[in-house]
């Protein structure tokens, strides 16, 4: 079985975006770009709940128009879990509408906080504490949920030959590759 798609997840400034167009070129496939981030971009970071269900909502349908295209794996850079995650790091809750929303990849790898912060700008959780705490909630999301993950970590090439790994040890246990 072949793996329709893979969303990287975890807190802010571990990687993923700078990884999911490397991995979309691997697998010669398609690339949902962070959502949030182009959101944030147009309208500023004073979300509020709901901005955060228009975020995962627009991210959610540009997820499932890539896997209908047929160029899977589809990479995520995130997805509406990483979305209500979000909603818990500013809120302390989430919207209803993330525990009825049932698009999960077919793999998630979570990203370690073993790289440097890096401000950019929108990033908001940048203190050792904050870091932990969204990681921590970025993991209870992903068992709640009981979706296959994997743990990513690893500087510069270690760290994309990780998430390799786990991808192609995930298709093999799977029946495929």
């Amino acid at each position: 079985m072949k793996l329709r798609s893979i969303c990287l997840h975890g807190p802010e400034s571990t990687g993923k975006s700078t990884m999911a167009p490397e991995l979309a070129r691997h697998f010669g496939s398609a690339c949902v770009v962070e959502y949030g981030r182009t959101y944030t971009e147009a309208f500023g970071t004073g979300w509020t709940m709901g901005d955060l269900v228009a975020i995962a909502q627009a991210h959610d349908a540009q997820t499932r128009s890539a896997i209908a295209s047929g160029r899977t794996p589809v990479i995520l850079d995130t997805d509406p879990l990483m979305t209500e995650v979000w909603a818990e790091m500013l809120y302390g809750k989430h919207d209803p509408w993330f525990d009825s929303w049932n698009g999960c990849a077919d793999l998630y790898l979570l990203f370690d906080i073993d790289l440097p912060w890096v401000e950019d700008g929108t990033r908001m959780f940048g203190t050792p504490e904050k870091r932990q705490r969204f990681f921590e909630l970025s993991k209870e999301v992903l068992e709640r949920r009981g979706v296959r993950w994997a743990m990513i970590s690893g500087q510069g090439e270690d760290r994309y030959l990780n998430a390799l790994k786990a991808i192609l040890g995930t298709e093999k246990a799977m029946g495929g590759a």
